[in-house]
């Protein structure tokens, strides 16, 4: 299975509170809309911390890397996207093949 992490720091401007709100209540309703996702997290980080360089990570699987390609290029995929990058001022896509070994 394709999985894509990504690596979020939130905004300046933005409280943990406020960005773990956006990431677990507001976002995922966009994200749910990919077509062609298998599965999605959302990992937000329980406490302030200024020495954290990501304040969350996502998760999405996919059947392919193309896959993957074809759901972000669709009108919800660049909703999605826009969104994520209107709250963060970094992320970083880590582009995995998982295997589950428990």
């Amino acid at each position: 299975m394709f999985k894509v992490m990504s690596l979020m720091k939130r905004r300046t401007d933005m409280s943990l509170a406020d960005f773990r709100e956006w990431a677990q209540s507001e976002h995922p309703v966009l994200a749910k809309k990919l077509p062609g996702l298998r599965g999605y997290r959302m990992n937000v980080a329980r406490e302030e911390n200024a020495d954290n360089p990501y304040d969350a990570v996502s998760e999405m699987w996919f059947d392919s890397a193309e896959a993957r390609l074809a759901a972000m290029a669709t009108d919800e995929g660049k909703a999605a996207g826009g969104d994520a990058a209107s709250h963060c001022a970094s992320r970083f896509h880590f582009l995995v093949e998982e295997k589950v070994f428990v």
